[in-house]
């Protein structure tokens, strides 16, 4: 989309939501001037007015999508003919989904804990050094990388030439000045996964470290001050004082990158393309709605699966968010 283009497109859309806003108020206060004594109606019809256009964006590009999803699920590839549960039939018996299904779970235990770990403890280290504020900068700066941009970078990082000859790859280079034969790394079962994982993890280490270092600014000096007085260790005042107080902070930390770990589509397709069993389900789901002719029906069956692992997340988190409300009260 070119410069002017966009600017046109904002300024339409402004103009579009001044025009209905004044004109609804309009017709509104046209309405009330032959009841006078409707003040709580024109209240609840002004809220509304206001409320619409959201409503209408949210069924547009979040409802009806999900509600079209699980429709085409239960149709053929072209969406026309009702086959019934054959496609959720199909995904339990596809090894390449059970498959995705194992990587998942793999992303889903080891990505969220270890970025948040990482930012926390990188968080609480740099606030001791005085050169402090310049490692938060330059580890956060792997946020500003798309995932595809990342992707590359990382494929030049694993990147492998053949024995014998020169290796452009940082990692066989140093393989290979340690006398070691170089690899290709992302052709190793199981290993490449771990190998995808860490390019997610340099790049959301990043997010928690920002978010925890300005937590870490809401623990009071005293307390800290009283435990190192009684003689506590530094491991012992970061496990028994400042992980229980960043508790809540931690678990949304860990939400945020689970839910991010669940879509993840960009950096395997960019680094794998899921071959060599790297593929998760958000690959697989690509590669069955668009490629080879495409199949809606299957295709759906995989994003709805993505949508209900999201869902038991956010519902948790919810129930803790009643929790915490309810003991505060």
């Amino acid at each position: 989309m070119s410069f002017f283009s966009l600017i046109s497109t904002v300024i339409v859309g402004v103009l579009f939501f001044i025009i209905y806003f004044g004109l609804s108020n309009f017709i509104l206060d046209l309405v009330c001037k032959f009841k006078s004594n409707s003040v709580a109606l024109e209240n609840s019809v002004r809220v509304i007015i206001f409320i619409a256009p959201a409503f209408l964006v949210l069924f547009m590009f979040i409802l009806y999508p999900v509600f079209e999803t699980v429709r085409l699920s239960f149709y053929d590839k072209f969406g026309r003919e009702f086959v019934g549960w054959n496609n959720y039939l199909w995904a339990l018996n596809d090894p390449n989904f059970r498959r995705s299904i194992l990587n998942n779970l793999g992303w889903l235990l080891i990505v969220p804990t270890l970025s948040t770990f990482f930012g926390l403890v990188i968080a609480n280290l740099t606030d001791k050094i005085w050169w402090g504020t310049i490692a938060k900068s330059i580890i956060f700066m792997p946020m500003a990388i798309s995932f595809v941009g990342a992707g590359v970078i990382w494929k030049f990082i694993y990147d492998y030439r053949g024995t014998g000859d020169q290796q452009i790859g940082l990692l066989n280079a140093i393989v290979v000045s340690l006398g070691m034969e170089p690899q290709a790394w992302l052709t190793i079962s199981i290993w490449n996964n771990l190998f995808l994982m860490a390019i997610m993890i340099w790049i959301q280490t990043g997010l928690a470290l920002v978010i925890f270092s300005a937590a870490l600014r809401g623990i009071p000096n005293e307390t800290l001050e009283a435990a190192r007085i009684d003689g506590a260790s530094e491991f012992r005042i970061f496990w028994s004082i400042i992980i229980p107080f960043l508790e809540r902070t931690i678990l949304v930390i860990w939400t945020i990158i689970t839910i991010l770990v669940l879509k993840v589509f960009d950096i395997i397709y960019a680094m794998t393309n899921g071959e060599w069993q790297t593929e998760v389900l958000a690959n697989l789901m690509y590669d069955w709605m668009f490629r080879g002719g495409g199949d809606s029906g299957r295709g759906s069956v995989l994003a709805f699966c993505i949508m209900i692992g999201v869902i038991p997340i956010l519902v948790w988190n919810l129930y803790r968010h009643r929790q915490e409300q309810k003991n505060e009260i």
